[in-house]
């Protein structure tokens, strides 16, 4: 393996300091959930650098309240349009309304520990529809618009959780597995590392890059389906109930500064297919198990990437 890339900024840097000196005029992203938490701080210094940002989200008044403002004074512009990445329609729609080439795409909303759910039709498990499904289809939708910025970047937002599980390609949607909800959402988190290793070796004629990332421990909306008594064997609430920070948490917008890294610092510049936390690659593991850094290898595999491009391109026929 080649040496692991290295960056000047560490786990507390924010997404506004990566990008600090960068000039994103004339540029276009897409971020997906960005109203709240880090997707809201990666549209932040996105914008804020000149960059005009599309933000797809289920809940467009929450996003045009949250983002009132955010675009500050250096000429940067932020849109908001309705995505449902858990209906295929509402994403095929938003990529059909794309217009002009788009520089950068930030797949970062999610859902995590739902109770069983499954989408209507094709009966999806809803965190697998939801973290890769929809993103893959939106991706696909996007593709000649990114193909047309030449050297357009891709970034899949994942979790340490992706190395509690591979990719069960026998049984994806839990058809025959009793449903866990955590071992839904670390398959789903495998998914978008490969769902960005697809693209990496797939469209690298084209110019485009594609990278995952781990953002660090953040308290944001994604962990509203959680339990109290959950929150707290995570470390997260107290015996009464009170939030906690722990020195390991990050802010939201420290946790947006990996993304905001991969999309747009001229750092990494034509890196593609690698994983990254905290700024930095993350080293490659045989497997994940007992691990709480690095990517696991069945989650960078090629043949793993290309079975589930596979696997999603029949279900957004």
């Amino acid at each position: 393996m080649t040496d692991l890339l290295t960056t000047p900024f560490g786990p507390e840097a924010t997404a506004a300091e990566v990008l600090a000196g960068v000039d994103l005029h004339g540029r276009h992203y897409v971020v997906t959930g960005g109203a709240s938490g880090i997707g809201l701080e990666t549209v932040r210094a996105l914008s804020g650098a000149g960059a005009d940002v599309t933000i797809g989200v289920r809940d467009c008044e929450r996003a045009l309240s949250a983002t009132a403002g955010a675009a500050g004074t250096n000429g940067g512009s932020i849109t908001v349009r309705p995505l449902d990445l858990g209906d295929l329609d509402s994403v095929l729609l938003f990529a059909a309304e794309q217009d002009g080439p788009v520089h950068g795409v930030v797949a970062n909303a999610g859902i995590m520990a739902l109770p069983e759910k499954r989408t209507s039709g094709a009966g999806w498990e809803m965190q697998l529809a939801t973290n890769y499904l929809g993103h893959f289809a939106l991706l696909l939708g996007l593709r000649d618009h990114l193909f047309a910025a030449e050297g357009a970047r891709v970034v899949t937002v994942s979790s340490t959780a992706h190395l509690r599980s591979p990719f069960h390609f026998e049984d994806p949607n839990f058809a025959v597995r009793p449903y866990d909800r955590w071992g839904a959402y670390a398959q789903s988190k495998t998914a978008d590392v490969l769902l960005a290793a697809g693209i990496a070796d797939r469209w690298r004629d084209y110019g485009v890059r594609a990278n995952s990332l781990m953002p660090g421990w953040i308290t944001t909306r994604l962990q509203r389906h959680l339990d109290e008594d959950t929150l707290r064997a995570m470390g997260a609430l107290d015996s009464d109930g009170n939030r906690i920070e722990q020195d390991f948490f990050k802010t939201p917008a420290q946790g947006a500064a990996t993304s905001a890294l991969l999309v747009a610092s001229p750092l990494v510049e034509g890196v593609t297919g690698r994983y990254f936390e905290d700024n930095q690659e993350a080293e490659q593991l045989e497997d994940g198990a007992g691990h709480d850094r690095g990517v696991a290898r069945y989650a960078v595999d090629a043949e793993n990437a290309e079975q589930l491009w596979s696997l999603g391109s029949a279900a957004v026929r």
